[in-house]
């Protein structure tokens, strides 16, 4: 892989990893339409990586508050509100980790088809348009409890099929229990962290065990790019979505879903 294919590929996982339009769809795209060879293990790494210093920069103070809340909750030996989300946090990851690691075979051969992924596209894009529509939208993110944690983990489950779009379906769950955009905005975006770390951890230890001559220059571009692009991504979207909702985001998963409808007609005759 070369530089500019490194730098277009992390420039399209960055700019879709935190918008609700799926980034496991749009990566599927440089392979489908242009015949490029898939970008490897350390390339998948250095992507995730840019992304989620991205993320961890972003929600910083509210990383920083959790961090103190659980010393706090060690020393006092009683929980507070800060400690409990780190908790919610990690619950809310273990429906996607524990249906990720049971299913991760079967999804890589049954259901990374562009027809599985025009379906889900469409379908819950329609279905983030109707939360949008449908929510009351008065809970801020102080309001989480259990009970809407676990809702929203297994909801994010739902994002190993590709098209779903991970950031799409959990801001979805969140909308439909009643939270702000910018809450349910914001709650997903701290949900991708454990995620995302668990993810890069995974992929680095298949890459420890396998003998492969690594590409240090593509993957630094890698890194780079799908920082800067997730940063903005994320620094942009929490103020369109403040002004404009969900819909520029729905409309747009509404014209790609009948763009690969389009494409798999062909296929079909």
């Amino acid at each position: 892989m070369d530089w500019i294919q490194a730098s277009i590929i992390a420039l399209i996982q960055g700019i879709t990893e935190f918008l609700p339009i799926s980034s496991s769809a749009h990566l599927l795209f440089p392979s489908l339409l242009l015949g490029w060879p898939d970008q490897g293990l350390s390339f998948d790494v250095a992507v995730h990586l840019g992304s989620l210093l991205a993320v961890i920069i972003y929600l910083r103070s509210d990383l920083i508050a959790m961090v103190l809340g659980l010393y706090q909750c060690q020393q006092e030996r009683r929980l507070n509100p800060q400690a409990t989300l780190a908790l919610m946090l990690i619950v809310a990851t273990l429906p996607a980790m524990f249906f990720g690691l049971i299913l991760k075979d079967w999804i890589e051969v049954n259901a990374r088809m562009l027809w599985v992924v025009a379906v889900t596209t469409l379908v819950f894009g329609l279905l983030l348009g109707f939360a949008d529509w449908r929510s009351r939208r008065q809970h801020q993110m102080s309001a989480m409890n259990w009970r809407h944690t676990i809702y929203i983990g297994l909801a994010q489950a739902l994002a190993l099929l590709p098209g779903t779009s991970r950031s799409g379906i959990t801001m979805t769950a969140a909308l439909m229990l009643g939270y702000t955009r910018e809450a349910a905005a914001r709650f997903s975006f701290l949900m991708s962290i454990p995620i995302i770390l668990a993810a890069s951890s995974l992929i680095s230890f298949e890459l420890a065990t396998t003998k492969v001559v690594i590409a240090w220059v593509p993957m630094l571009i890698a890194f780079v790019v799908s920082f800067l692009s997730a940063w903005l991504c994320i620094f942009l979207f929490m103020r369109i979505i403040s002004r404009m909702g969900m819909w520029p985001f729905v409309a747009y998963r509404i014209v790609l879903g009948l763009g690969l409808c389009w494409l798999i007609l062909p296929t079909l005759n």
